[in-house]
């Protein structure tokens, strides 16, 4: 085998992937600066029972795991920065109030989301804790849309959920708790025989309205249709009615509700939500309220956030990060020394091609040259 080859599905980020990912991290990171989010930046390394608190099984299997050479405890890569932004809120800031944080970094998975995802996304995202109240999910389905539209995706469809139909259901049967994550996985693929094998044991209402929830898809009219069809619980009420007052807040999307879309349903436990843009199978980010993630780390603090692959949003977006340089020839003279480090003291890209070598466009835009004139270095714009 070459050694050059790297593992499957993992790659290298060459150049013209690299600078549009950073123009797109830095544009990010400071929307979510202008929205009040606090960076933070957690290790990529943990010990498992801190990195995996609270976590489903789908999180476990995706970690990589290995043991500590100094404590012989076992730890893992993290596949999720979210659960360990919770420990950061929760055991470390420790503040009363309302706390926006935001981040970004790789992560490492076992296993690809997809046929062709990589195994290292590049998760960026945001989270708001202490407030249980709808602005707080309002204010970052809001800011995920404004994320979305700075990285110039346009068509973007906004998919609603809530965990809290089908706990409710759970709650009603209490034999099917010990099926809740097959349940939950027919679920989220709408797989609607599996869902009929796994309920066949549960309460005739209960059995019923778990196979009309892959049917309830639609626009706000689904709600309509819910509240006929599902059990008259309150708990399904107040899920419903949440639903409906975000359904009629957002902005910049268009909204559909899929009461059956509850992937990563194992920490969130209030309204869920996915982001669809034109020519993506796949959503392209999702969120959701978690108000119980922080309960192992001391805290069961009220919480909401958003994430998405900044890798997969930089190969769909249509923006393009080719800077603008100056041309500048090779050479000793110390005027023109002075002027590049003038010039780039002042901002601007300046590439001097080394002597025998035509400088190559194709990363930087070279629409300028410094050029001498009359004893002076002077910016012009480049001959064509």
């Amino acid at each position: 085998m070459s050694i050059w080859l790297l593992p499957e599905n993992i790659a290298d980020v060459l150049p013209s992937e690299a600078r549009k990912l950073e123009v797109l991290r830095r544009l990010l990171l400071d929307r979510f600066r202008l929205y009040g989010y606090e960076l933070v930046m957690p290790p990529m390394l943990e010990y498992i029972d801190s990195l995996l608190a609270n976590a489903g099984e789908d999180l476990n299997l995706r970690t990589f795991k290995l043991i500590d050479q100094l404590s012989g405890r076992t730890m893992g890569l993290r596949a999720d920065i979210t659960p360990q932004v919770s420990r950061i809120d929760a055991h470390l800031l420790n503040r009363a109030g309302v706390t926006r944080l935001c981040y970004a970094g790789s992560v490492l998975q076992t296993r690809p989301r997809g046929l062709h995802a990589t195994r290292e996304p590049f998760q960026i995202g945001a989270e708001i804790y202490g407030h249980a109240g709808l602005e707080a999910d309002l204010e970052i389905q809001q800011l995920l849309l404004d994320t979305l539209a700075l990285a110039q995706l346009t068509r973007v469809r906004l998919d609603l959920c809530h965990a809290g139909v089908m706990r409710a259901l759970l709650d009603e049967a209490p034999q099917a708790q010990a099926l809740a994550y097959p349940l939950f996985s027919a679920l989220a693929s709408k797989d609607v025989p599996t869902l009929a094998e796994l309920s066949v044991n549960l309460p005739t209402s209960v059995r019923a309205a778990v196979l009309a929830l892959p049917m309830l898809y639609g626009d706000a009219g689904v709600l309509d249709r819910a509240r006929e069809v599902l059990p008259k619980l309150p708990a399904i009420g107040r899920a419903l009615d949440e639903l409906a007052f975000l359904a009629s807040q957002v902005q910049g999307a268009e909204v559909m509700i899929d009461l059956a879309d509850l992937r990563g349903y194992e920490y969130h436990s209030g309204v869920m939500f996915s982001a669809y843009v034109d020519g993506v199978p796949n959503a392209v980010a999702r969120g959701g309220r978690y108000d119980k993630v922080g309960e192992v780390y001391g805290r069961a603090r009220a919480a909401t956030g958003f994430s998405l692959d900044l890798r997969e949003v930089v190969r769909i977006s249509p923006i393009e990060a080719r800077s603008s340089a100056i041309l500048a020839p090779w050479s000793h003279d110390a005027a023109l020394r002075a002027q590049v480090a003038a010039l780039r003291d002042a901002g601007e890209i300046v590439i001097q091609a080394l002597p025998g070598h035509e400088h190559d466009g194709d990363e930087f835009a070279c629409d300028r040259a410094l050029v001498e004139r009359a004893g002076k270095w002077v910016v012009e714009p480049a001959s064509r």
